[in-house]
């Protein structure tokens, strides 16, 4: 095997190497580094997996695992490489006609590069795809002279419904991935999520951490819709792959005609020093150069859902602005209920779209959006525009619905648009887009609930179906602001299963959880800062008049986490109480630069069980000099005091409930934690 090219990117060192045969593979380690890269045994795997309809079945015991490795990415040669500034784009092809061009692309001041692959059919007759890559990559380690035992470890991101983002780490050798005596049979760890909930189960997320060199390779896939992860091994090194589902994993397939063409999704790659923890951050550089309004101060929001429970009206919703003005909050969010029929649940009808104003808005929408604005604050409003429910109209209307194997896809309370119709599209624009436009809204929650499933009726499959539905979610946000271009657009999807980069970079924040109430808030925060930007990240702080103030201290410290949204018994806090509040608003907008713009570093030891926690955490979370430090306690046992490294030479200022005692001295913070379930937040600068 030799080198055909390299090109470094920031601090990355991308290489392209041929075999003996003209296959192409790739690695990627820390620039610096390159002097200490070990021989490579055994040859790369292909630059690009691919299989399609009729193609031979993977050997190595990888049939109905697997539908990579097989002979026809073996046939892909490579046939040519161009590098425009930093896209490098390298052509690969068959005998046949079959041909992929494998683009990789770096900008400046990232620390993560942007991977996809085009197919083309040059065959002459049609393709179906049954698998597609769009990253493979290998040669992990490349650092050691054998397979590296005992040194590697796989982590991944699991996630559940009010339990997003557990970091889950084990052994190479635990993950089953050793490689075997003689190399023959295929190792893997497979993964992915089947489905319109791109979180449910796991994020697209995967990192290999080389604990002997320092080095950590880290990946994710920007995909709505049905996607996997591969970590595959025949012999001393690893491989990661990144792609749509398969036809076997998520019943994923592609007719591509004669001379047409197919792009797979983005996916975002890095290497770097440190563990996943420091390695995460560079991936969310990507993030930030894909957020809508990357520069913008990050608000505060109330959220009445947790006020009203589903049944807002203008009356209750003056009231909540009576009490909200003067405090500094930015938005007040409407949530679900306010369409909701006489006779009905809120859940029920959502669907239709059509404001109830008999009881609930006698005026009208706008007259309450006015009043919103009146008060000083921007509306916002709640939607689940992609379903419909058992009481509306359009519930019954299937022609513009969903369906699977020729039925509505109907999840007992719940049908789905199909958003691949002009039809639908023009419907959404109009009950959606065009009633925020029309009553003066700035904010809109777009929610969803419920699962497609594996995918939906499509000449070419059902994951394809799916692909393509997800894609309209995207368009339709897209439309959303471009009709409304200050429209702020909030993702939400039971809180968070559409934490993905693709939905994210579409938007403006999400919902991180639905745990709104829950002590395990912090937690759940803190794993995401591995995941999602914390400033696009949504924390709610639910506010109760039954609370002391180290509970209402403790749930305000949790929104530092990420963005502030309140709700909760605002009109009945006491005094006290609403000082506390005010503070909290206070620091959080004092410090809401370092969460927008700084890199976290995690600190802590908490319990396996989030539901009944026990331990402590710190985030400490650093840009320009200044530092804020997030610390929680749980149940148990903790420390009686903890030491820090932050930026800075004083502390700047400080919340918490127990006046706890807190110095610095040479970078080192040193805090004494004293209660369970405190929060403490401290700000450090020069």
């Amino acid at each position: 095997m030799k080198q055909y090219s390299e090109y470094r990117f920031g601090d990355m060192l991308a290489a392209w190497w041929l075999d003996e045969k003209n296959h192409m593979g790739m690695t990627l380690i820390p620039a610096e580094m390159k002097d200490r890269v070990r021989e490579h045994r055994h040859t790369l795997e292909g630059l690009v997996q691919i299989h399609a309809r009729g193609d031979q079945l993977p050997n190595g015991y990888g049939n109905g695992s697997t539908l990579a490795t097989t002979t026809a990415t073996d046939a892909l040669r490579f046939v040519s490489q161009k590098k425009d500034g930093d896209t490098v784009v390298t052509e690969l092809a068959d005998e046949t006609g079959r041909t992929v061009f494998h683009t990789l692309k770096w900008e400046k001041g990232l620390e993560a590069l942007r991977v996809s692959v085009r197919f083309e059919n040059r065959t002459g007759k049609p393709v179906t795809l049954d698998l597609i890559s769009s990253l493979n990559m290998g040669g992990i380690t490349p650092f050691a002279e054998d397979d590296a035992p005992g040194t590697l470890l796989l982590h991944r991101a699991g996630s559940a419904w009010s339990a997003e983002g557990r970091l889950l780490t084990e052994s190479i050798e635990e993950a089953m991935l050793e490689r075997s005596w003689t190399g023959h049979a295929l190792r893997m760890a497979k993964f992915g999520q089947v489905g319109s909930m791109p979180v449910r189960g796991w994020f697209p997320f995967a990192a290999v951490e080389d604990t002997a060199n320092n080095v950590t390779w880290a990946m994710q896939i920007a995909c709505p819709s049905s996607w996997q992860m591969e970590i595959r091994r025949k012999d001393d090194r690893l491989n990661m792959m990144a792609s749509l589902p398969d036809e076997d994993f998520g019943q994923w397939a592609k007719t591509v005609a004669p001379g047409e063409s197919f792009e797979t999704p983005e996916a975002y790659v890095t290497v770097g020093h440190g563990g996943v923890d420091r390695v995460s951050q560079r991936l969310l550089t990507v993030h930030r150069a894909n957020m809508p309004r990357p520069e913008a101060e990050l608000p505060v929001l109330f959220n009445e859902y947790c006020t009203t429970w589903g049944d807002p009206s203008h009356e209750n919703l003056v009231k909540i602005a009576d009490r909200l003005q003067g405090h500094g909050i930015d938005f007040l969010v409407i949530d679900a209920g306010w369409y909701r029929r006489e006779g009905c649940g809120w859940s029920d009808c959502g669907g239709d779209w059509v404001p109830e104003e008999k009881r609930m808005f006698p005026d009208g929408l706008k007259a309450t959006a006015d009043m919103i604005r009146a008060h000083g604050m921007i509306p916002g409003l709640w939607f689940e525009p992609e379903t419909c429910a058992k009481d509306s109209d359009i519930f019954r209307k299937e022609e513009m619905l969903l369906t699977r194997r020729g039925t509505v896809i109907d999840t007992d309370n719940r049908r789905f648009l199909d958003l691949r119709k002009e039809e639908v599209q023009k419907y959404l624009d109009e009950r959606v887009t065009g009633l925020l436009k029309r009553c003066g809204f700035g904010y809109t929650k777009i929610d969803y609930n419920d699962c497609i499933g594996v995918g939906c009726d499509d000449p070419d499959s059902l994951g394809e179906g799916l692909r393509q539905n997800m894609q309209g979610t995207l368009d339709f946000f897209r439309r959303m602001r471009e009709a409304i271009p200050d429209l702020w657009i909030e993702n939400c999807s039971s809180g968070g299963h559409r934490l993905e980069p693709s939905l994210m970079g579409a938007t403006d924040m999400a919902s991180f959880s639905d745990a709104h109430e829950c002590p395990e808030i912090p937690i759940i925060a803190a794993q995401l800062h591995r995941l999602i930007l914390p400033g696009q990240s949504q924390i709610w702080a639910v506010l109760r008049a039954k609370d002391s103030l180290r509970r209402i201290n403790y749930s305000l410290v949790n929104t530092f986490l990420g963005v502030m949204c309140l709700s909760g018994d605002v009109a009945d806090l006491s005094a006290e109480q609403w000082a506390k509040v005010d503070e909290g608003i206070c620091f959080f907008k004092a410090v809401r630069g370092i969460i927008r713009d700084g890199i976290s570093a995690f600190h802590g030891e908490v319990s396996r069980s989030w539901r009944h926690p026990e331990g402590w955490q710190a985030v400490c979370r650093t840009a320009g000099g200044e530092t804020l430090t997030v610390i929680h306690t749980f149940g148990g046992k903790f420390p009686g005091q903890v030491s820090l490294p932050v930026s800075g030479s004083r502390i700047l200022r400080v919340m918490d409930s127990e006046e706890s005692r807190i110095t610095m001295e040479n970078g080192i913070l040193t805090v004494e934690l004293k209660a369970p379930f405190e929060a403490i937040a401290i700000h450090t600068g020069d």
